[in-house]
């Protein structure tokens, strides 16, 4: 059986959790998520705590339920604490401003390049060299954070591009002759 699975998901104070048939809500400070309830896995709610049991004795039902239940404590803690993700920016030049929900990069080619942030998901640059993303979703954070460092990604000469800030990039040594 799933191990995470087995652990419940405690619901903080000031975040409302309603369970129906098709799907989970969750509602808190960072807004409301949702998600589609899966038939293979039973979810019951007492005293502030959520507990996800398999409907049935197959693997896939099993591995569903700790599926489910890590899904839904992240939506628990996104609308309470919120995710956040920080890129860096390496490079002469390379520079990001936010404005409003437009992120505009300068990152090597011969345009800027602008990102719309989708609704839900906050952009800021505290410095010109580093974009913090955050949001109430982290998947979607994660997302649009693998898209944006897509637009530059780090080469593996010079380690010029965009990375995550806790991001390792090895760099490779150049051909001899």
């Amino acid at each position: 059986m799933s191990r995470v699975g087995k652990n419940p998901v405690i619901v903080p104070a000031g975040v409302d959790v309603s369970i129906k048939p098709e799907q989970i809500s969750v509602k808190g400070t960072g807004g409301t998520l949702t998600l589609v309830q899966n038939p293979l896995v039973k979810v019951a709610s007492d005293a502030g705590k959520l507990t996800f049991a398999p409907a049935n004795d197959s693997r896939q039902a099993d591995a569903m339920s700790g599926t489910m239940r890590q899904l839904v404590n992240n939506m628990v803690l996104g609308v309470s604490k919120g995710f956040e993700k920080k890129l860096t920016l390496i490079g002469v030049g390379y520079k990001a401003q936010a404005q409003g929900d437009k992120l505009n990069l300068t990152v090597g080619y011969s345009h800027p390049v602008n990102k719309l942030m989708p609704a839900g998901i906050s952009v800021a640059t505290p410095l010109p060299t580093e974009i913090v993303i955050k949001g109430a979703d982290r998947q979607r954070v994660g997302q649009i954070a693998a898209e944006i460092r897509a637009i530059r990604p780090p080469e593996p000469y010079k380690g010029k591009g965009i990375r995550y800030a806790d991001e390792k990039v090895a760099i490779k040594e150049t051909k001899k002759k």
